[in-house]
């Protein structure tokens, strides 16, 4: 059972055209195409490529060697039977060179012939079938390494951003890799004021200049605010883009939303100058990055917390410090102030003391003397 498959038979022979044109192919379906010479077969293959050729070897003017080297010129990859007379087995050899796929020797039956242009486009279609299984191999195999190298790109990132503190650097690390993941030229990134509602431009990546004048400071591209009060990503291209102003930079762009649970911190944009949609892959692999960002900006609050506690802590400290010092010098200026006029009634005053008055006394000198080195050896002021 045949599919209609085309054939151009070049031969000046009109017998032989006869036998195996209409006589043996097209009785069985095939499109058969008929043409003496060489010139007419090239333009015929040329316009409209057969699915087999058949050319006798002795044409007029140019030979069929000679048809078989102009089709290749022409890159007309159609398979090429030659027919040839019996005891033309050196011109059929040189054919096979010239890329011949078979050949015919003439006289044949019409079964011969019909059983030779089957086997050839059995051949041809088992090529094809393993030419396009191998584009699909080599299609499915460069899917699974781009995966793979998203994958790791996607790892980097969650490595990044449990070990690096300079937050800066870590959105560069980010911007970059939603370039690599959205196949994108342009990216950056917009954060909101901690103490108001405005985004700001705060990183970026492949902005031209009349955009970086803007860092810092609030970027109206068009559609980052519709996403910033729904909260869900945005991606867009040809039409649809034309009527925002961020279609001034590329013919497809996405944004996606940076959130703390349900609240919007930040934006992340991403513009291609092609007008070639973002992939469901593309949109997960960019969701995930602005995941990390939202990582980092909660790590850097928390940090920035972290921070302000210990600086509390070590405020508390010094305070404390600063009044147990304040209370030895206390301590040791009234026990010195005590001591004095018990020396003066110990050694100076008039009048004679019994034993028990100044063994009394004595006592009493000896605490406050204690107590002033144990303030001083107790209580040490921070340095």
């Amino acid at each position: 059972m045949t599919t209609g498959e085309r054939i151009l038979i070049v031969e000046s022979d009109p017998d032989i055209a006869d036998l195996i044109g209409r006589q043996a192919l097209q009785p069985l379906g095939y499109q058969v195409t008929v043409v003496g010479d060489a010139g007419s077969a090239i333009k015929h293959a040329v316009q409209t490529p057969p699915d087999l050729v058949l050319a006798n070897i002795n044409l007029p003017g140019l030979s069929g060697k000679d048809l078989l080297a102009a089709l290749n010129s022409q890159n007309v990859k159609s398979p090429v039977i030659v027919i040839a007379e019996k005891g033309q087995e050196h011109d059929a050899i040189q054919a096979f060179r010239l890329g011949a796929m078979d050949v015919m020797f003439w006289p044949l039956r019409d079964a011969e012939a019909v059983s030779i242009v089957e086997r050839a486009l059995r051949q041809t279609q088992e090529a094809r079938e393993r030419q396009k299984l191998d584009r699909q191999l080599k299609a499915t195999n460069d899917e699974l390494q781009r995966r793979l190298r998203d994958m790791t790109t996607i790892l980097s990132i969650a490595k990044a951003v449990t070990s690096v503190t300079d937050q800066r650097y870590l959105f560069d690390r980010i911007l970059e890799s939603a370039l690599q993941l959205g196949e994108a030229e342009m990216c950056w990134l917009m954060l909101r004021e901690e103490k108001g509602n405005q985004y700001l431009l705060r990183a970026q990546r492949g902005l031209p200049d009349a955009w970086l004048k803007k860092m810092n400071q609030p970027v109206d591209d068009g559609i980052s605010s519709l996403v910033a009060l729904s909260g869900e990503s945005l991606f867009m291209n040809g039409v649809p883009l034309q009527k925002f102003k961020i279609a001034g930079l590329g013919k497809a762009a996405g944004v996606v939303p940076i959130k703390i649970k349900s609240e919007v911190i930040g934006l992340m944009i991403i513009v291609r100058k092609a007008d070639r949609e973002f992939s469901r892959d593309s949109q997960t692999m960019l969701e995930a990055m602005a995941d990390y960002a939202s990582i980092s900006l909660v790590n850097a609050r928390l940090f920035r917390a972290l921070e302000h506690t210990a600086e509390n802590a070590r405020a508390g400290e010094k305070a404390r410090h600063a009044l147990l010092d304040s209370l030895r010098k206390s301590i040791r200026a009234e026990g010195e102030a005590a001591v004095y006029p018990l020396n003066l009634v110990l050694t100076e005053m008039p009048g004679a003391l019994n034993a028990e008055q100044k063994k009394a006394l004595e006592s009493v000198k000896t605490a406050l003397t204690r107590l002033i080195h144990s303030s001083e050896n107790t209580v040490t002021p921070p340095k």
